[in-house]
């Protein structure tokens, strides 16, 4: 029996026998046929063609049915605003791909919506660009897809482009997903580290450390008494009641990959000052707590992924406290510490018992994989 080159999937071994077994130019003068389409990713729908088309039609234009996305143009065509803009992007690689309290859906609209929040900025439109791993079941893709979307149509945010690429098993653990967000900053504040003061308080929105501790325990198979769920959420809210409130917002910083501690680090470097912190005001559920103890973890490090910093005048913090109280995601926000003049970027806190240590940042990383 015959066999007909023309419809063999080019990594059959068979194919591979033919074109090293020819030297004739015709056996590359006929492409192989795609794979029928089925319930699983494969390298044939990240190859532009028929199979690509219809992970689009199937999977992704549903989902973020839009007029800019609609015209399935190489761009997408904006009214721009008036005013400045803010631009971000990020890439999520978290394991695993759903995990108490969302997902990689969720979380990639969450992450890059709030980057822009940081800037004091409203989102309007994001991008997203797909690495799918041979063999993602297109019903997997297909719920992370819709959880972008409530999470989109929550903030009121709009996906207007995006792209796909698959690559072989194994070469990816999934999934992955970059976002990239632009926003209008309608303020003419400029909102960033350079604006920090001595004098400053530090304010955090809510307790630390869920999301991080909620990945490694999903990972390790552990449970507690009380779960562990992520605080993924966005922050639109509480920082456009802040700034509505006419709050003189110095700095705003999200407390993802690093947690507390690397963020005021990188704050005191950026101000060129000193943030001196009490350790006894920093919330941290009790579930964290126990579960950092367990694993030989500093909650000061776990990563959050719906909690910031917010950096202003002192005699402000109360007015501010009440605003992140009333709008913000999680719970106790609270006043942690305090801007000094120096010794320009060290970071310092005082624990329970009144001892002082240094803040830094770590040498390696706490915990992978988690954003």
């Amino acid at each position: 029996m015959s066999t007909d080159w023309s419809r063999l999937d080019p990594r059959h071994p068979l194919f591979d026998q033919h074109v090293d077994s020819t030297n004739d130019a015709s056996a590359f003068s006929s492409c192989p046929l795609p794979l029928p389409a089925g319930s699983e990713v494969t390298i044939g729908h990240g190859g532009g063609g028929r199979l690509t088309q219809e992970l689009i039609d199937r999977v992704f234009r549903p989902a973020f049915d839009s007029p800019p996305l609609e015209a399935q143009h190489d761009a997408a065509l904006l009214d721009f605003p008036a005013g400045r803009l803010a631009f971000s992007t990020d890439s999520h690689v978290v394991s695993p791909l759903f995990f108490p309290g969302g997902d990689i859906g969720g979380l990639a609209v969450h992450g890059t919506v709030n980057d822009l929040c940081m800037s004091g900025a409203r989102p309007l439109w994001l991008s997203a660009g797909f690495i799918l791993e041979e063999g993602l079941a297109i019903e997997t893709l297909a719920r992370v897809v819709r959880s972008m979307k409530r999470a989109a149509d929550a903030i009121g945010v709009t996906i207007v482009a995006g792209d796909t690429k698959v690559v072989e098993r194994g070469r990816c653990d999934g999934l992955y997903i970059t976002t990239s967000g632009i926003g209008v900053i309608e303020a003419a504040r400029t909102i960033a580290p350079s604006e920090i003061r001595a004098g400053d308080a530090v304010l955090i929105s809510g307790d630390l450390g869920r999301h991080g501790m909620a990945i490694m325990a999903t990972r390790a198979g552990l449970e507690f008494e009380s779960p562990i769920v992520s605080d993924c959420a966005p922050l639109v809210e509480p920082v456009r009641a802040l700034l509505d409130a006419g709050l003189e917002v110095h700095c705003l910083r999200d407390l993802t990959r690093g947690g507390l501690a690397t963020a005021l680090v990188e704050l005191a470097e950026g101000s060129g000052l000193s943030i001196a912190i009490d350790a006894a005001r920093v919330p941290v559920p009790e579930a964290v707590n126990g579960a950092c103890e367990i694993l030989g973890l500093d909650p000061l490090y776990v990563a959050n992924e719906g909690r910031f910093a917010c950096i202003l005048p002192g005699d402000q913090a109360g007015e501010a406290l009440e605003i992140l109280a009333a709008t913000a995601p999680g719970e106790s926000p609270a006043i942690i510490g305090r801007v000094g003049p120096g010794p320009s970027g060290q970071v310092t806190q005082r624990s329970i018992i009144g001892a002082e240590r240094l803040v830094d940042r770590l040498s390696g990383e706490q915990l992978p994989r988690i954003c």
